[in-house]
């Protein structure tokens, strides 16, 4: 399993719920023992790295027996992941799985999945659905290819900026959060390629379509329409994911053609209105 920084929106989805449910006044004692591990969770969703044991002590103030205990359990519980090289601690992917099933109340995966099931059996190439984090685009649902191959992603993988949904919300996102998340995707770029994804950016804006080569591993493409709600705002895209030569590399192949009349039934679905 690999360590991964859970989005920070989607623990305030979990961590809120905690907050609600303390705070709502029950007949009979509450059970310490929860309060104590939603500390431990709430400690590691405020965190940009993941913590060793004696920072989560010094922290916490949980006895070293009792916190051995709680880790181990939250360890096996999928609430928490230990990386066996380091020792560290960071949350696991049963928090990402609690948060998009908050997203889905929001009904984004519900209207969105019978698409993305076409879409696979259409292209039968690997499909994906990211949403926007404040940490950037994730991949919020995966269907693999007939192959089953395994393309350089999983569920809770966050997009960079040059991947075809990255360049989607780059093109389309606006906000404080979003020009963050654009600066630090920057920082990682020489000034050539910048100046190269500004240029495919202004050309995204009206095409509504993105390509992208090797952005998660070599030798592998994609191509990326978006998904924007009733205020024309851009709430998730669609990818497909492939080798190079299975993936369309521009919008005049009519597989791109194909992506983007679903894509505006799909924003149709979402509220969009032309």
């Amino acid at each position: 399993m690999t360590s991964f920084h859970c989005p920070s929106n989607i623990v305030l989805m979990t961590i809120e719920g905690r907050d609600q449910f303390m705070t709502q006044k029950k007949k009979g004692t509450q059970i310490q023992s929860l309060r104590v591990g939603f500390t431990i969770l709430d400690l590691l969703s405020k965190k940009d790295h993941p913590l060793k044991f004696n920072e989560i002590h010094h922290a916490t103030d949980i006895t070293k027996s009792n916190l051995y205990k709680y880790l181990n359990t939250l360890t096996s519980l999928g609430a928490v992941y230990r990386n066996k090289e380091t020792g560290a601690y960071s949350l696991g992917t049963t928090i990402i799985k609690y948060g998009m099933s908050a997203l889905n109340k929001e009904k984004i995966l519900e209207k969105v999945n019978p698409f993305l099931q076409e879409i696979n059996l259409k292209l039968k190439e690997t499909t994906l659905l990211t949403a926007w984090t404040d940490d950037g685009p994730m991949i919020a649902k995966m269907i693999h290819s007939s192959s089953g191959l395994n393309l350089g992603g999983q569920v809770g993988t966050m997009l960079p900026i040059h991947s075809a949904g990255g360049k989607l919300f780059a093109a389309h996102k606006e906000g404080p959060i979003f020009q963050n998340w654009k600066e630090k995707e920057y920082d990682k770029l020489k000034q050539t390629r910048i100046k190269e994804l500004e240029n495919e950016l202004e050309d995204i804006r009206s095409s509504h379509i993105a390509f992208a080569s090797s952005a998660l591993a070599n030798f592998v493409s994609s191509v990326a329409i978006p998904i924007f709600n009733h205020d024309k705002e851009i709430v998730g895209s669609i990818v497909v994911v492939g080798f190079e030569k299975t993936i369309p590399a521009d919008k005049t192949d009519e597989r791109s053609q194909y992506l983007l009349t679903k894509g505006k039934e799909i924003s149709k679905e979402m509220g969009l209105i032309e």
